[in-house]
């Protein structure tokens, strides 16, 4: 039986104008169970991540045509390739060019002449990483929560699919406009909302954005990162419906008194919950009754309340109960 080897799913592409390195990097990677892509220039490897995305790519710095600099910038700038790592290769001779390097969105670096071992250890850890951070975006991408990173200025720093998601439905757009992406700053109101949370570092993390478009309640929460130079902006949008059953369930009603209670939110008096329901007036005040004592509260706001707080319903609560 053949034994699979460890990294036999992960693609290195190694871009570099030198056939005496990419012999050596492609056997050392091989022999170690990744699947290895080579360019021998930044145009090349554009052209063929099109067609098969690497999940990290070691890049020389000078090459022929475009230079690994302006190869990473391209990388950086197009949101398909974005996330990929970038290692660069550079001679000692080089090294002041590596803050760069970095400015263009580099990882790490390896200097030649290149050492197997060291070449190992680099990818593996930049790959560990990635892994991490693409766990925590597929988590939030599945899930009805999202979040993204932000500067105290507000401008954004870590933008996930699920954050662009939650952006775009918030603006009613459906794609984020050019000028929002990474770098940018936060949509207006938005950006007023942090910079009064800001303003007083107190409130940060007790106090919510709320937001009601469209029958969908969008709400975000503030919480310092452990980079105090960052922030995250904690996100959730959820429908004004009410899912009778989870409401049942949740709070001991039957279907029908779930559905009283539920009519009561917003704002229907006992005669219309009648109408709507083809009742009687005396059998919703019962039925209210039965909520009243299961719930332990005396008023239809605070049964309304309770509903809200155990089962995420955001329907409003009416102001004259």
């Amino acid at each position: 039986m053949t034994r699979e080897l460890p990294n036999a799913n992960s693609i290195v592409m190694i871009v570099d104008d030198t056939p005496e390195n990419l012999a050596l990097l492609s056997d050392t990677l091989s022999e170690s169970g990744y699947r290895v892509l080579v360019a021998t220039d930044g145009l090349s490897a554009l052209e063929q991540i099109e067609h098969l995305k690497p999940d990290i790519i070691l890049l020389d710095v000078l090459m022929p045509g475009i230079d690994g600099f302006e190869t990473c910038k391209r990388l950086k700038s197009d949101p398909k390739t974005a996330t990929i790592p970038v290692l660069f290769m550079t001679a000692l001779s080089e090294l002041d060019n590596l803050l760069r390097g970095f400015g263009e969105g580099a990882v790490d670096y390896l200097v030649k002449p290149i050492r197997p071992p060291e070449v190992l250890a680099r990818v593996e850890a930049q790959l560990k990483q990635a892994r991490t951070i693409q766990r925590t975006e597929n988590a939030l991408n599945n899930s009805p929560y999202s979040a993204l990173a932000i500067t105290a200025a507000g401008n954004i720093t870590w933008l996930p699919a699920a954050g662009s998601r939650w952006l775009c439905d918030f603006l009613q757009r459906p794609t984020l406009p050019d000028e929002l992406k990474v770098g940018s700053l936060l949509p207006a109101p938005i950006l007023e909302w942090v910079k009064a949370q800001l303003a007083k570092p107190e409130n940060i993390g007790h106090t919510a954005f709320e937001s009601p478009r469209c029958g969908t309640r969008f709400s975000l929460k503030l919480t310092p990162c452990h980079d105090r130079h960052e922030y995250l902006l904690l996100m959730e949008k959820r429908s004004g419906e009410w899912n009778l059953d989870s409401v049942k369930n949740s709070l001991g009603l039957t279907f029908r008194e779930a559905e009283i209670l539920m009519w009561i939110s917003r704002g229907k008096t006992n005669k219309e919950v009648a109408l709507i329901l083809g009742g009687s007036p005396r059998t919703v005040n019962k039925h209210l009754e039965h909520i009243f004592e299961k719930l332990g509260v005396a008023t239809r706001a605070a049964a309304v309340s309770i509903a809200m707080q155990k089962t995420g319903n955001l329907n409003s609560i009416p102001e004259a109960m």
